[in-house]
């Protein structure tokens, strides 16, 4: 008897474990920046655009922030002409905050910015996939509330 409860116990155990790596079963934990939806777009006019989902739902504490993109390339920021953009800045609200009263996720397209030096697909791709060359920081002025990298890479072309 005592054999046949470790061998459930271990199986169970076994069990657990899985579900836990696979997420089956289990809720997601929320990000705030869904990394899923977030990629860096090549139009077929040679520009790129960052666009993203932000989930509103986490800064439900904070009314405004602030959406930073940082090209951590040198080939990258000397192809698109600078090193950082900050979504909103022109666009909303004094000029320098986005609101975040609604619920759910919100859907960031940044301008297309033209590139200013010709890069091959494959090199913009490998950038971005594998060398970290884009980050994506959501804050306002008293604090940082998440920070990633853009692993996703599409084109047009």
């Amino acid at each position: 008897m005592l054999r046949k409860m470790k061998w459930v116990s271990v199986t169970l155990t076994i069990l657990l474990t899985f579900l836990l790596v696979a997420g089956c079963g289990f809720p997601l934990t929320k990000e705030l920046i869904v990394n899923r939806y977030a990629d860096a777009l090549l139009t077929k006019n040679n520009e790129l655009q960052f666009r993203f989902r932000i989930n509103n739902e986490i800064l439900d504490r904070h009314e405004l922030y602030k959406v930073k993109v940082t090209i951590h390339d040198d080939k990258l920021a000397s192809a698109i002409g600078r090193r950082e953009m900050i979504y909103g800045e022109d666009q909303v609200l004094n000029g320098e905050y986005l609101e975040a009263l609604e619920s759910g996720e919100k859907y960031i397209f940044m301008e297309p910015i033209p590139l200013q030096e010709d890069l091959h697909i494959h090199e913009i791709e490998q950038m971005i996939e594998q060398n970290n060359a884009v980050s994506i920081e959501i804050f306002n002025d008293q604090e940082v509330f998440g920070r990633m990298y853009l692993t996703n890479f599409s084109s047009e072309l």
